[in-house]
């Protein structure tokens, strides 16, 4: 008995061991990741020592709001009309150019904050490109008994680079300055590029020939068809716009534990600690059910440490609680993508992974808007502890606003899917 419980607490690397170009992929993307961590401790770092404003460093999340929004709905129609390996490739160009020309004007000029903004946007587009792509490639990757596995280890390695990348990251900036995060994400790109060089062609799937519009409103009507799908979206989004306090990160650990960049880098780091012990310990969640249920109570364990990590005065307190608070975020989301890809059949895998990558791209940067202008109304510490007593409320709404999340089982879901895709399928004849 107790080995089984230990079984169920261990990592299921089926994934790894069968297949190459899952292999490839979650190299590639611990890498690139490490990089890509580190220049998101750097931007509100830059801005708030440049400006000791909360509100522009919680402006950030806004201003890199827009690019996401259209670059992961529009990469989701790419992923699902073109070879999803060269749009792979192209994302990682696009991300060595900015990540190099911030760190220049960063390293040689007074670098201004609406530069910043800029600059920060075209990253953020571009990472939102690469994410939608990625996540679409990664079902194919694995057989179908391995997928939730396969979701699980891909989370728990973004996980890991969430971990090194923002320690790394603060660490970076105290001891070589700010634009160091910046040269070394430019050049942890080349993971994913050698990655995705070596990864096996990923053609588009057979499907009628449609405008782009057309395709984006048919996958955003695809996700409405599925209630249990659509409330998994919602509760992420309110989890993370209330509950998310990364911009105030470098606020809290200058001001109030004065532990300078290393502590923000620190704080970023310990909730992705959290995240990635869950993420590689959820072999239990192969043989789980009742999924959405299990998503209703993770998020409300989510909310309760982070009120109560606001309410700390040291560092290691908070550092802790916002770790608890990174593993029940973690079961959430591997059961999300679960739900998410467990509905989802190919021809529309890239559309609904846009929706999907919007909506927990989007919301730590909603997040970063409210929790910036509620520190600035009042304090960082209000900030926080708000925040977390909302997402409290936000389960109790989404449970009782769309119930079939709660109601949500796995063996019952594919009927759900079916009749959703033939659906579409109708909708797509009428056109």
């Amino acid at each position: 008995m107790a080995l089984r419980w230990l079984s169920n607490l261990s990592t299921d690397t089926r994934p790894l061991r069968a297949s190459r170009n899952f292999r490839l992929l979650m190299l590639g993307g611990l890498i690139t990741g490490i990089g890509t961590q580190a220049t998101l401790v750097a931007l509100p770092y830059q801005i708030y020592v440049g400006t000791h404003s909360a509100f522009l460093t919680g402006l950030l999340g806004a201003v890199e709001l827009i690019p996401l929004i259209f670059s992961s709905l529009y990469a989701g129609a790419l992923a699902d009309r073109m070879d999803r390996r060269k749009l792979l490739l192209i994302c990682q160009i696009a991300l060595a150019f900015l990540s190099t020309l911030i760190a220049v004007l960063t390293l040689m000029t007074s670098i201004h904050v609406w530069e910043v903004f800029v600059l920060a946007a075209g990253i953020a587009g571009a990472s939102a490109v690469e994410r939608v792509t990625r996540s679409a490639i990664v079902p194919n990757t694995v057989v179908a008994n391995h997928l939730a596995a396969a979701l699980s280890m891909s989370f728990g390695v973004m996980q890991i680079a969430m971990v090194i990348g923002p320690a790394m990251g603060g660490l970076l900036i105290e001891y070589f300055g700010i634009a160091t995060p910046y040269f070394v994400d430019a050049i942890s790109v080349t993971g994913m590029v050698f990655a995705a060089l070596a990864l096996s062609p990923q053609p588009p799937p057979d499907q009628p020939r449609s405008s782009t519009v057309s395709s984006i409103a048919g996958g955003l009507t695809f996700v409405a068809r599925l209630q249990a799908l659509m409330a998994s979206f919602v509760i992420d989004a309110l989890a993370m716009t209330f509950g998310m306090p990364r911009a105030l990160f470098p606020i809290l650990s200058i001001e109030v534990f004065h532990t300078g960049a290393a502590g923000a880098g620190y704080l970023n780091s310990a909730v992705a600690v959290g995240a990635t012990v869950a993420a590689l310990t959820t072999a239990w969640l192969s043989n789980a059910r009742r999924l959405g249920v299990i998503v209703l109570w993770a998020v409300v364990v989510w909310g309760v440490a982070i009120a109560a990590a606001g309410a700390m005065t040291a560092l290691w307190a908070a550092a802790l609680l916002f770790a608890i608070a990174g593993a029940a975020d973690s079961v959430s989301a591997v059961c999300r993508t679960t739900i998410t890809q467990s509905l989802t059949p190919d021809r529309m895998r890239g559309r609904v992974s846009a929706v999907f990558s919007l909506v927990v791209a989007s919301g730590p940067r909603l997040g970063d808007l409210e929790s910036g202008t509620v520190a600035a109304m009042t304090s960082p510490e209000f900030s926080v502890i708000s925040g977390g007593l909302a997402c409290l409320v936000s389960v109790a709404a989404t449970a009782l606003w769309m119930p079939d999340l709660a109601q949500y089982n796995v063996t019952t879901a594919q009927s759900a899917m079916r009749a959703a895709h033939d659906a579409h399928i109708a909708d797509e004849k009428l056109v």
